[in-house]
């Protein structure tokens, strides 16, 4: 049975910036319009979705599939899975269309965030409930251990942010996880990239207040 830790502290982190991500667009002290589009959070948790849905795609439903084979009802529920991955993708696409656009107001930005927080919770949700148990009863170590590599590799060069923002508050996890990466990139974890992130203002929580009129 493969071990679904790193999974698991994924999805924790998704639902934690999601969570963010509704406040930012509920506050009434700026414009979040300005926030946003400043915003090292929104940034970050744009890369994990391209990382963690693309790995997904790419990896792990088509493990699935394979050994799926026969069973009519569970192959389509991953149709379903990368269906809500592609509607995910457009609304933080328009969310980024819409915070380049020239004028945008802010009830359309809210109304596009809400969206993308209702759409990802419900996934994850979705996700947990009813493609995990067929993760843990047909992927192989092997194909798991296969997921894993094409997850890290699209992480790359980004994980000396994403690792950090994935264990951000994780402290039963973090050791967990932790363990499965190489002694250098634990270290550099814990002596500079963990420094650095704790140091970021990720949803400009610092941002200057709107002024009245």
């Amino acid at each position: 049975m493969p071990d679904l830790t790193l999974m698991g502290a994924m999805h924790d982190a998704l639902r934690r910036e999601a969570g963010r991500l509704a406040g930012v667009t509920a506050r009434v002290d700026v414009d979040p319009r300005t926030v946003l589009r400043a915003a090292v959070g929104w940034e970050l948790l744009k890369t994990a979705l391209r990382v963690h849905h693309s790995a997904e795609d790419e990896a792990l439903w088509p493990a699935l599939r394979r050994g799926l084979a026969g069973r009519p009802a569970d192959l389509a529920l991953l149709e379903v899975m990368e269906a809500e991955h592609d509607a995910i993708d457009q609304v933080v696409e328009a969310v980024d269309e819409a915070l380049a656009g020239p004028e945008i107001g802010s009830h359309h930005l809210g109304d596009l965030t809400d969206s993308l927080v209702t759409g990802l919770l419900g996934h994850l949700r979705h996700e947990e409930e009813q493609a995990l148990p067929l993760i843990r009863a047909v992927i192989t170590p092997g194909q798991w251990a296969y997921f894993g590599q094409v997850h890290a590799q699209r992480i790359g060069r980004d994980a000396f942010r994403i690792l950090p923002w994935l264990l951000d508050g994780a402290n039963e996890e973090t050791s967990t996880v932790l363990a499965v990466f190489p002694e250098p990139v634990r270290h550099a974890y814990r002596h500079r990239w963990r420094p650095a992130y704790l140091a970021l203002d990720l949803w400009n929580a610092g941002s200057t207040p709107c002024q009245g009129p």
